[in-house]
């Protein structure tokens, strides 16, 4: 009669740890989703409260002057924004909220605040053991954006601006489920499990968040089905989804040539933005600045 080792033994253990974790976590997310109790934890209420504030097409600028200046911090975001190189190619620089609201619009004024809020969630007591891990979801949300924004530019008829928020946002189920592993910490030492819950769970989480915030249904069906290449979306939800499917596999495999050579030939979406394997490789090469600028003006450098 064989007998188990100590250490199979406490690998199984481990493993019925995980598993029940798993399903606690799963029923705790389902019950979440079906009682339209989804928030994100410690993302600031000034955040969620400029979020309605711009999701209302009626709303004047003065108005959103008054609730950006309101916090000082995020004024200070959406003035480095407006005077980032991209966004800024004739160098005039505001020193003025109302100049920065003109220059930037709705969608860029968003990301802004995104970034923001981003910035206070990462900082939080709260999520003390897990700060690298949420920097490098936020360094990954900010470099798609980037691309989405530079990609925009040369090929989309939709404003690069809103391409940059839908980069932005693409990542929001997958932080809400890293925070609430602080609970469930077997669940997160078990990466196969967790990666599974991410990929079954984080596009309907997302979804769920970016409705709460009042934010566009074109932008909302791009972030949801992004990942799924049989999607079937119509006028500007089908192109923010094109372009963000292509930034994701850019930001992916930037540093590694061939495969990206081997992913773009096989996404539909990258030749329906008439993007072949040479274009995407050279965009990324020829962006670096538009991209850094980018980057350091929403936090991430």
């Amino acid at each position: 009669m064989s007998t188990q080792s100590p250490d199979s033994l406490a690998a199984a253990s481990v493993q019925r740890d995980a598993s029940m974790d798993a399903f606690e976590f799963v029923r705790e997310l389902a019950n979440e989703l079906s009682g339209n109790n989804i928030e994100l934890p410690s993302f600031p209420d000034v955040a969620a409260r400029v979020q309605r504030v711009l999701a209302d097409e009626k709303c004047s600028t003065d108005r959103i002057v008054r609730v950006l200046g309101a916090e000082p911090m995020i004024a200070t975001r959406v003035l480095s924004l407006a005077n980032s190189a991209a966004l800024n190619p004739g160098n005039k620089r505001v020193t003025e909220l109302r100049a920065a609201v003109t220059r930037l619009g709705l969608d860029a004024l968003r990301s802004a605040v995104i970034s923001f809020a981003m910035a206070q969630v990462r900082r939080a007591k709260t999520f003390k053991g897990i700060e690298r891990h949420l920097s490098a979801l936020w360094q990954h949300s900010v470099l798609v954006a980037s691309l989405s924004f530079v990609i925009a530019r040369r090929n989309s008829r939709v404003s690069a601006d809103t391409h940059m928020l839908v980069g932005l946002l693409h990542g929001v189920g997958k932080l809400y489920i890293l925070t609430h592993t602080m609970n469930h910490p077997a669940l997160f030492a078990d990466q196969a499990m967790y990666q599974r819950i991410i990929r079954d769970w984080h596009a309907n989480i997302a979804k769920a968040l970016l409705e709460s915030w009042g934010v566009a249904e074109e932008i909302v069906d791009a972030v949801q089905s992004y990942e799924d290449e049989s999607r079937d979306l119509r006028g500007s939800s089908a192109l923010l989804a094109d372009v963000l499917e292509v930034a994701e596999q850019l930001a992916l495999c930037k540093d590694a040539p061939e495969m990206m050579r081997e992913r773009l030939k096989e996404r539909r979406a990258a030749s329906r933005l008439g993007l072949d394997v040479e274009g995407g490789m050279r965009l990324v090469s020829e962006s670096g600045e538009e991209l850094a600028a980018l980057r350091e003006a929403l936090g991430s450098l």
